[in-house]
């Protein structure tokens, strides 16, 4: 039987559907996660996106592929994952996708059933962050964004999650993309919602908090694709 739930070392979510089979951790080029994070957090195999493997190589674990134009990834470390021996896959810098995009890009010709752990996603520059939130959301692939500071899920059409806290966010927020949501509730805060609707537009159900005494919240969709954001730092 598939399970629903996927741990962070922050804490775990449990999804309305069942999870792939196989899971991938992604390591991509904006702010790396701390190395402890990432030990702990990593599951199934390990892909590093161009300057991802600069946190590889200082961790001494050998990406089990290795994509990118290689224009952001320190020579040195893309030799090292070279030599031992990762398969690897270069593009050219003058392309129109962005290394990330052409990572999910690759798990999808390959029809992998695969849940992604995709880290290395926030940070850096804004419009990278931005591009990632997007195509990740919209890309089919059912995946969570994360590292030690922060995380975002997805959900769509009648999805639903919880999460329950082994690390107190600091702040929850829900995010509509692509236009507008319809027929959000959310439990287990300090401003619960029922049946509302968000507009990307107009994002205000923002900086909320798990409710006093509360370790967990839930979270509803009837219709679009909303974002959970939660933040620890």
């Amino acid at each position: 039987m598939r399970s629903h739930e996927f741990s962070l070392p922050q804490g775990t979510i449990a999804f309305s559907r069942a999870l792939p089979a196989h899971i991938c951790t992604l390591v991509t080029g904006g702010r790396p996660p701390a190395a402890d994070w990432l030990q702990r957090a990593r599951r199934g195999k390990l892909w590093a996106i161009d300057h991802g493997v600069d946190l590889c190589h200082a961790m001494k674990c050998v990406p089990d592929f290795l994509l990118g134009d290689a224009d952001s990834a320190s020579p040195a470390a893309w030799s090292w994952a070279l030599a031992e021996g990762a398969p690897c896959e270069r593009f050219d810098v003058k392309k129109d996708l962005t290394d990330t995009q052409l990572a999910l890009v690759k798990i999808k010709e390959k029809s992998l059933d695969t849940f992604l752990l995709l880290t290395g996603a926030f940070g850096g520059r804004f419009d990278h962050a931005m591009s990632t939130l997007f195509s990740c959301a919209f890309s089919g692939i059912p995946m969570i964004l994360a590292d030690e500071q922060e995380a975002c899920f997805f959900l769509h059409e009648k999805d639903s999650l919880s999460f329950t806290a082994k690390q107190t966010p600091k702040a929850i927020s829900l995010l509509a993309l692509g236009g507008e949501c319809r027929g959000i509730s959310l439990s287990g805060t300090q401003w619960p919602l029922k049946g509302a609707v968000l507009r990307q537009e107009e994002p205000y159900a923002v900086s909320n908090e798990l409710a006093e005494g509360s370790s967990s919240f839930r979270v509803s969709l009837q219709a679009g694709t909303l974002a959970v954001y939660l933040y620890w730092q």
